[in-house]
């Protein structure tokens, strides 16, 4: 019962930070931006203000689907973003490329975040095939003590969890960047950066809810396994 709590609980919350999140990009998409720029153009002169030429700027599909992406160098921006003239969209673009700038300055943290990739994917499918062998009595069957699954369970969630918490630094910092840039380049004039301050905000309470859910699922598993054990 405890874990079912724990995932209608933040599957709750998580539902109602993401349709906050939309709300106010679409509240905040009304505004047509005084600068008349659009987020494609605000990405790439943010790019080229740090130095970064080697750095593409792409339309992606979907909605909310904006990112980042190390492997390629391409800040990848949803069709609202990418066309918008608006502050959610200036804001939107900028954290992107913020994360862009992070690469280029090897910032600490999404080094860290970047490093602890394939080891989140790796514990995630250990964890996965754990799981679903408990259910059919496969652990039993490999003659696995439950000490040693525990282990194994809490291990593999604790760099899942490790993840979600590393990338809560990386997230703010590349809104900080964002919104320090905006406006010392007077992108934005003083209402529509407290738009895009906002925007940002909500956008990062998603990835906070993220790691509380973690936190919370670690802390059940631990005390499932080793919990008034002696």
């Amino acid at each position: 019962m405890g874990i079912i709590l724990i995932v209608v609980l933040f599957g709750i919350l998580g539902y109602v930070v993401s349709n906050k999140l939309k709300s106010k990009f679409r509240k905040y998409s009304e505004t047509s931006l005084k600068a008349n720029l659009s987020g494609k153009e605000i990405a790439e002169l943010m790019l080229a203000d740090h130095g970064i030429h080697n750095v593409s700027v792409n339309c992606v599909e979907g909605q909310l689907s904006d990112h980042y992406n190390p492997m390629n160098k391409t800040v990848n921006l949803s069709p609202d973003v990418y066309y918008g003239r608006n502050a959610a969209a200036s804001a939107v673009a900028a954290h992107e490329c913020g994360h862009a700038v992070q690469h280029a300055q090897s910032y600490a943290w999404l080094k860290l975040r970047s490093a602890l990739v394939p080891i989140q994917n790796i514990s995630g499918k250990i964890l996965n095939f754990v799981l679903i062998a408990s259910l059919f009595g496969g652990i039993a069957l490999l003659g696995l003590p439950y000490e040693a699954v525990g282990v194994i369970v809490v291990g593999s969630f604790s760099m899942l969890t490790l993840f979600s918490l590393v990338t809560l630094p990386v997230e703010f910092d590349a809104s900080n960047r964002a919104l320090a840039w905006v406006k010392e380049r007077n992108i934005v004039t003083p209402q529509e950066y407290g738009m895009s301050k906002d925007a940002l905000k909500w956008a990062a309470m998603t990835y906070v809810v993220a790691a509380l859910a973690s936190l919370a699922t670690l802390a059940y598993y631990f005390f499932i396994f080793f919990g008034g054990r002696d």
